[in-house]
């Protein structure tokens, strides 16, 4: 480990990540217990964060009453807390405890049948609270490789790397291209995800629930250079304790086409309608259309 990572100011990072490791010992459904209560903290601690969320599901859900919006926006930080224990759970969990979490897998030959044309995938998702449990799930499924955003903290970002890169192989931070295309050359498949709010070189607005969100189009240009097939695939945190379901879904057919904006709202469509089967469990914390102010 580095020694930067071990100055007294990152004592309390380790701290938190020694409590999530030690949650991994806990029964699941203490563990979800726990990730409720810290999710109820996260309400007041992280104030900015519950403004974004109140003030996407009011963008999005307009037609939806205040009631109804408010209870989304408190599950969601409830779902939030139980992603963080499950950040412990993909890392250190052992897979004979994993196999009596996975409830359902469905759609896996959709996967082997877009590998079968040697160009690798495309595996499109979106950023969900459980992503980090679904990846665990998905690994156990195909070899892959994924895109990341690298974290302000070294110390999450270094354990984070170090723990992707055993389980997934490769873990490609978002802006290296040339590694993407070369995971893909290899015939890996490659987690990909593009439903983060983006004001960079090339950005569109394309509606997402209806309202105009600046996005990233590059998936149309990577398909298209790699010849790569786009594999949709969504996981759900299932009530009740039950575990955790995965779908994968048909390779996108007639995709990329030359509209770009067209291929995105197609994407983003497909996303909604995921969304809405536990919209508590998307991650509205995030501010996709880049409206809220950081003070």
């Amino acid at each position: 480990m580095k020694r930067r990572l071990l100055k007294p100011r990152y004592w309390p990072t380790w701290l938190l990540l020694g409590f999530i490791r030690f949650t991994v010992w806990l029964p699941y459904p203490l563990q979800m217990a726990v990730g409720r209560r810290i999710g109820w903290c996260l309400r007041f601690l992280a104030s900015r964060r519950w403004r974004v969320t109140r003030v996407n599901l009011q963008m999005c859900f307009p037609d939806m009453d205040g009631k109804t919006r408010s209870s989304i926006a408190k599950r969601h930080f409830a779902s939030i807390g139980m992603g963080i224990i499950e950040f412990g759970m993909c890392w250190w969990m052992s897979e004979k405890r994993l196999r009596r979490l996975v409830y359902e897998v469905r759609g896996v030959e959709y996967l082997q049948e877009a590998r079968a044309a040697g160009h690798g995938v495309l595996l499109l998702a979106g950023h969900f609270t459980q992503l980090e449990m679904i990846g665990r799930i998905l690994r156990r499924c195909t070899d892959m490789h994924l895109m990341y955003r690298p974290l302000p903290n070294p110390v999450i970002e270094e354990i984070m790397r170090r723990n992707r890169e055993r389980l997934f192989e490769r873990a490609i931070p978002r802006n290296d291209v040339r590694l993407l295309l070369k995971s893909l050359k290899e015939g890996k498949p490659v987690w990909y995800a593009v439903d983060q709010g983006y004001r960079g070189r090339g950005s569109i607005l394309v509606p997402f629930f209806g309202v105009p969100a600046p996005t990233n189009p590059a998936l149309t240009r990577l398909a298209r250079v790699s010849q790569a097939p786009v594999v949709p695939f969504f996981g759900e945190r299932l009530p009740g304790n039950r575990g955790y379901r995965l779908v994968f879904y048909p390779a996108l057919k007639n995709f990329p086409t030359d509209d770009p904006l067209a291929d995105t709202l197609r994407i983003n469509r497909l996303l909604e309608e995921h969304v809405r089967r536990a919209p508590e469990q998307y991650l509205w914390s995030h501010d996709r259309f880049k409206v809220v102010p950081r003070d």
